[in-house]
């Protein structure tokens, strides 16, 4: 049953080769074994004490003919900031928020309980959702402990969604949500060799979610093949997006591209070694497919872009941290950004273990009525120049732009914090375009994406070609666990495993 995805799961429950039941005895078994012990991947928080109980039910029905969605009876796993009214936590990694239990679900979980979902278990995290302070390490959380890249045990899964990649990655999951802001679910999907969509803002609820700021903050599923993450992604659209969305993802990651034109970025080749045989594949791929492939040595970003999108997201974590608090019932010892500040002072190593919490020092400070003429300045301005970015192809007959996504893990620091070598989430995230990154090839041992980024509600599309490149380059790898490199360099030269598919 290891390494299934869920097409083939699906097959197997509808012929009767496997139930639900099972898939989640196997999932929490997978869990026991490497989670904590074993591989200590440190990718799941908690689990979910009824999830046997819920595969039970949803096989009952299943035998009697009733199939809620072609969702019915996959176990899935939710970032530990996503709200579910139940017995897991809902806490973001804190401390502050340890053991605190929502009396509802967020909207997205409420879609996948009528889907059929089984809610298995929630992933660790980079702590509020890698928005505490400066100089972290991604995927380390007090509650969650650090989360470990299963290609390389040494190195970063990247965050904060870390542990939802790390999941899939690992065989500890078959279907995981995660959350991003930006770079959230792109990159950890990059680092751990996985699919994952960040939809277009609005596709998604983020009622219910932990949020950093609602203007860019987006859950999206993390899954290791394009058609599960269509799958997922489908589940859990809103109205507004079932309307702009006519067709189906799921048939369209059935039926991959064969013509179009896109923009292959080259800027960073010299980032990385492996970046430009990669992005070489892929233009060869697209070219014999049909496609037309203009290739491009520019992209940069202005600076005032980042400023500008640093300004929106710290006024809103100030003002929808705060409603979540509030609305989510959160314990009145830490129902402010104030009262959080003070606890974790208080608590002290336990609570800002490795790295500070500027970011909620100065959120917690922010007079919302004084900044907020700034901040819509900033806001207006942010999106008007990522948009700009985009458009300039992407109205101009371009399909998709297609980037590398990130460049490859680095070893975990808990003292200097992350090192990236660059990273091309930012666009999508500000304007709020869609963008799926996808294996596109290796550094070493090291997994390296591909990220294609469409107009509003190209998601079909992108998965379309997507489907086309995942076919094509076939670079998907089951990770190899190594405990260390040889010498702490990920350049190091080893007997790579060959590419293999889920079985």
């Amino acid at each position: 049953m290891s390494w299934l995805d869920a097409r083939s799961a699906q097959q197997a429950l509808a012929a009767g080769e496997v139930s639900s039941e099972q898939l989640v005895q196997f999932y929490l078994k997978q869990i026991a074994t490497h989670n904590q012990q074993g591989h200590q991947l440190h990718a799941i928080t908690d689990i979910n004490p009824d999830a046997l109980a819920q595969a039970k039910v949803l096989d009952q029905e299943r035998a009697a003919g009733k199939i809620r969605s072609p969702l019915h009876g996959l176990p899935v796993v939710l970032k530990a900031n996503i709200a579910t009214a139940d017995q897991m936590p809902t806490t973001a990694g804190a401390l502050a928020l340890q053991g605190h239990l929502t009396t509802r679900d967020a909207e997205l979980v409420h879609q996948l309980r009528e889907a059929g979902a089984v809610l298995l278990a929630k992933t660790n995290l980079s702590e509020w959702a890698n928005f505490r302070g400066e100089n972290s390490a991604s995927g380390w959380s007090a509650l969650g402990g650090q989360s470990r890249n299963p290609h390389l045990l040494t190195h970063s899964p990247c965050g904060s969604s870390s542990g939802s990649g790390v999941a899939v990655a690992a065989d500890l999951a078959l279907l995981a949500v995660g959350t991003e802001t930006d770079g959230s679910i792109i990159c950890p999907s990059a680092i751990n060799g996985i699919v994952g969509i960040k939809p277009t803002r609005g596709a998604v609820s983020g009622e219910g979610i932990i949020p950093i700021a609602s203007a860019q903050d987006i859950a999206g599923p993390m899954t290791r093949r394009v058609y599960d993450a269509a799958l997922l992604l489908e589940a859990m659209l809103t109205p507004e997006a079932r309307k702009a969305i006519p067709a189906s993802l799921t048939a369209a990651a059935l039926q991959p591209a064969s013509a179009g034109k896109v923009l292959l970025v080259r800027a960073y080749d010299d980032r990385e070694a492996a970046i430009a045989p990669m992005l070489d594949n892929t233009a060869a791929v697209l070219t014999a497919a049909g496609f037309e492939v203009v290739q491009t040595p520019e992209w940069q970003l202005p600076s005032d872009l980042y400023q500008a999108e640093f300004s929106v997201l710290l006024y809103e974590y100030a003002r929808d941290l705060q409603r979540w608090l509030t609305d989510y019932q959160v314990s009145e010892q830490v129902n402010t950004l104030q009262k959080i500040v003070a606890f974790n002072r208080a608590q002290g190593e336990r609570a800002l273990a490795f790295f500070g919490q500027e970011y909620l020092e100065q959120a917690a400070a922010l007079d919302l009525v004084a900044a907020e003429t700034d901040y819509i300045a900033a806001l207006v301005q942010s999106r008007a120049l990522a948009e700009a970015a985009l458009n300039q192809y992407l109205q101009q007959g371009f399909s998709a732009i297609i980037l590398p996504s990130y460049g490859p893990a680095w070893p975990i620091d808990h003292v200097n914090g992350d090192q990236f070598n660059f990273g091309t989430s930012t666009a999508a995230a500000v304007a709020g375009y869609p963008s799926i990154t996808l294996p596109g090839g290796y550094s070493g041992v090291l997994p390296l994406g591909i990220s294609l980024v469409g107009l509003p509600w190209s998601e079909p599309e992108l998965i379309r070609i997507a489907a086309l490149l995942e076919q094509q380059l076939a670079a998907y790898r089951r990770p190899g666990f190594i405990p260390a490199l040889p010498v702490d360099n990920a350049q190091a030269t080893l007997a790579q495993p060959e590419p293999t598919q889920p079985e």
